[in-house]
């Protein structure tokens, strides 16, 4: 962590848990000049409490891009209650820079773009819980139909099942638990057995047999 000492910007894109991130950015402070910002990747969780357990919140922001990273333009920038506007201006520059397209959003659970695809997700699952279709074809009906490169199991494999099982739980957590936000039984299942997606080779998708098809 020695490069740290002189970093300028610190870019935090650790798993969705927030004493995990909480404890990074106890770290990140320490090593880091009191100059530098600190940025967290969270895609779900509160800018403000993560920022909470510094010294120094004001120069903690969320900066947060989709995945696949290299690929996707988007990136939304977030001020936590204590961040300097100053903060939010270099990453908001920065990612331009990068040639990304960055949105300031309000550090609210899911900010934008994870709350609102909940429903997209989640309803789809709802689909496969009921029987009324499977995976293959409620993302065949999504693309065709509904205009998305995507549907939602096809992307949650891309994403990674344990990723958006863990930002709809966050959400879910965040709004008090309201039926509408409540994750899926059937993608804690995946997620217990290890079909994480194409990280793991399986997910709601076999990818091993489509790698030995090829």
């Amino acid at each position: 962590l020695d490069p740290m000492s002189e970093a300028q910007v610190v870019i935090e894109a650790a798993p969705e848990r927030l004493e995990l991130k909480k404890h990074l950015f106890t770290e990140l402070e320490r090593l880091t000049p009191p100059e530098a910002i600190l940025a967290t990747n969270t895609s779900t969780l509160s800018v403000t409490q993560i920022a909470a357990s510094t010294q120094t919140p004001a120069r903690v922001a969320g900066m947060h891009f989709f995945n696949p990273a290299a690929l996707m333009p988007l990136v939304e920038v977030i001020a936590g209650a204590a961040t300097e506007p100053s903060v939010v201006d270099t990453l908001m520059a920065l990612a331009q820079a990068l040639g990304k397209t960055p949105v300031r959003v309000k550090d609210v659970p899911g900010f934008i773009v994870n709350r609102v695809a909940r429903p997209f997700h989640l309803e789809g699952l709802r689909l496969l819980e009921h029987g009324v279709a499977d995976p293959a074809t409620i993302d065949r009906l999504m693309r065709e139909g509904g205009g998305f490169k995507m549907g939602p199991f096809e992307l949650q494999d891309l994403i990674g099942i344990d990723i958006n099982f863990a930002a709809s739980q966050s959400v879910y957590d965040s709004y008090d638990q309201v039926p509408r936000f409540r994750p899926s039984s059937l993608q804690r299942q995946q997620v217990e057995s290890g079909r994480l997606g194409r990280k793991s080779g399986r997910g709601w998708y076999d990818y091993e047999e489509k790698d030995k098809a090829t």
